[in-house]
């Protein structure tokens, strides 16, 4: 049964992060039981687990949908991940094994020609930045901190989903990404908060103007304002 319910949640939340299902989508535990060939008692467990991670929500008489994405959902988003980045990256400075920032700095060094390269997906930089941030979560030792930040990451992934990439961007926020690592290996503490915030200021602008019109399921709305979405 454990099996069972954790396959429907991992299914479930991918297919919530890459927006095969869309806001205001109805997860009906009958229609999901049938779709995944599992009862409903691990479908319902799955569901839980999705709103406790805020990817489902309860809405009316409709039970519980796929929740929206609105510029407050946004900003909320930074407000919270702006504390726990920046006191990720100062205790990272404060802590790390610097060989394995100065890895990250070489790799960040090369981002220009990562870009350049033939992949529309950008693929190796995405990676690569989430090395930096598994490097960040280790050196940080604090699980708490790190489970946090994994709970934010989440929806971030979801967000970068409807926004667009814009190479000039991915260029920029590799330059402060080395500001980062630069003062993460010289244990500088406060550099290391400071350029963080610069870091995530400028991600907030930039993300907010790639989904400004981005579809149907954006809207400058809070979530209590926005209209439902039809099942698919």
């Amino acid at each position: 049964m454990a099996r069972a319910s954790d396959s429907a949640y991992a299914r479930l939340r991918s297919e919530i992060l890459s927006w095969q299902l869309e806001p205001g989508t109805v997860l009906a535990e009958v229609e999901l039981s049938s779709r995944l060939g599992i009862s409903r008692t691990p479908v319902r467990e799955a569901l839980a687990r999705l709103v406790a991670d805020g990817l489902a929500e309860p809405q009316g008489g409709r039970g519980l949908v796929v929740t929206p994405v609105s510029v407050e959902n946004v900003t909320e988003l930074f407000e919270l991940r702006q504390a726990l980045e920046q006191q990720a990256a100062a205790l990272a400075a404060e802590r790390r094994d610097p060989a394995v920032f100065r890895t990250l700095q070489d790799e960040l060094r090369e981002v220009p020609a990562l870009l350049a390269s033939a992949d529309p997906l950008h693929e190796a930089y995405y990676d690569l930045v989430a090395r930096f941030d598994d490097a960040v979560d280790e050196a940080v030792r604090n699980p708490y901190l790190v489970g946090a930040l994994n709970g934010v990451r989440t929806h971030l992934a979801r967000i970068r989903r409807l926004s667009h990439d814009n190479p000039a961007r991915l260029l920029e926020a590799a330059r402060e990404h080395l500001l980062i690592v630069d003062a993460i290996v010289d244990g500088d503490v406060r550099l290391a908060a400071d350029a963080t915030r610069v870091h995530l200021y400028r991600s907030l602008q930039s993300t907010l103007g790639s989904l400004v019109g981005a579809g149907p399921w954006f809207s400058d709305s809070t979530p209590s304002q926005q209209k439902d979405v039809p099942a698919r």
